[in-house]
């Protein structure tokens, strides 16, 4: 008798019981999607379009859309706005793409859905944010939520091509510690990064507050970190090199978003802020914070197991 194999429903397809293609798919997009809306965000900010929408949640008093009176600013700002709900529905997609595998897998669930959260967080931030009249410290927290968000969905990305189960550390003690601390250092660059934007041209539009910190003594304490963060991940490559090959290929990838991260930021300085290589600067801040965080999670490796493979955990993965 032929067997008659049928597709799988769309329900089956979003709530697989495995890991499957979709299943990275999101992940991807998850990452993908909350790295780009700081462009987007970004563009808002350095194009003066903070108050394109004067008020949240509709644009106008009498308006959820931008008028034709609002002009570029109003489409800008609105545009941002709308990018919100596509990641809401990616995260959820994400979310329900791992919620049966809850019990084996429960980190994946927990992650997507903070993800999720967070996304809510910062729209009402994103609204505080225009009530306030893009106060300085407003819009460096909606930054600063956003580099949080890429570091999550980043740890649900690794951990959807990760063996389940319990895990150890696989490098030695002073190579983690190193870690860490780059960890420290990435996480000083960004705020230092964001203090220094409050601070500059590129604050909001004209009628925005400055945080009053003095924007070229502060460009030099932002490379102060910086430096530390790539010497810091010199010593993770070398080290990589030698003790640690399973870190290589991540501590290669951060230290290259590193450099093309500072010749960015020194090109940037000597041609007077551009807005294009500002905003590339922006959004490869939190490609560093991602990279950041697949160095860390390298770090750990699946506990050998001595049971019979009849009582191991399956891998509820299947192949791509």
């Amino acid at each position: 008798m032929t067997e008659v194999r049928t597709r799988p429903g769309l329900l089956a397809t979003i709530m697989p019981t495995t890991i499957t293609r979709w299943t990275r798919v999101m992940g991807w997009l998850l990452v993908i999607t909350n790295i780009g809306i700081v462009g987007t965000g970004g563009l808002v900010r350095l194009t003066g379009s903070g108050m394109g929408c004067e008020t949240w949640p509709y644009c106008t008093e009498g308006s959820l859309t931008p008028t034709p009176e609002m002009g570029i600013h109003g489409l800008i700002e609105f545009g941002n706005r709308t990018l919100t709900g596509v990641l809401v529905i990616v995260a959820l997609l994400a979310f329900l793409s791992v919620f049966r595998l809850r019990a084996h897998r429960r980190e994946l669930p927990v992650l997507s859905f903070l993800v999720g959260l967070g996304i809510i967080v910062q729209a009402v931030v994103g609204g505080i944010t225009v009530w306030l009249h893009l106060h300085p410290s407003i819009v460096g927290l909606h930054y600063f939520i956003s580099a949080a968000l890429v570091a999550v969905a980043t740890a649900f990305l690794v951990r959807l091509y990760a063996t389940p189960g319990p895990r150890e550390r696989a490098v030695p003690v002073w190579y983690a510690a190193t870690a860490h601390l780059t960890t420290l250092a990435v996480a000083v660059t960004v705020v230092v990064g964001i203090l220094l934007t409050g601070a500059g041209p590129h604050a909001g539009d004209d009628a925005a507050a400055r945080n009053g910190l003095d924007p070229i003594f502060w460009q030099h304490v932002h490379s102060w970190p910086a430096y530390v963060t790539l010497a810091l991940t010199v010593v993770l490559v070398v080290g990589a090199l030698t003790v640690a090959p399973r870190v290589r290929r991540w501590s290669l990838l951060l230290l290259g978003v590193e450099l093309v991260q500072i010749a960015i930021g020194l090109w940037q300085a000597r041609t007077g802020l551009p807005i294009v290589l500002v905003n590339i600067h922006m959004v490869l801040a939190v490609a560093l914070v991602a990279a950041m965080v697949t160095v860390v999670m390298a770090l750990k490796a699946p506990r050998v197991s001595t049971a019979p493979a009849s009582e191991r955990v399956a891998a509820y993965t299947e192949p791509s």
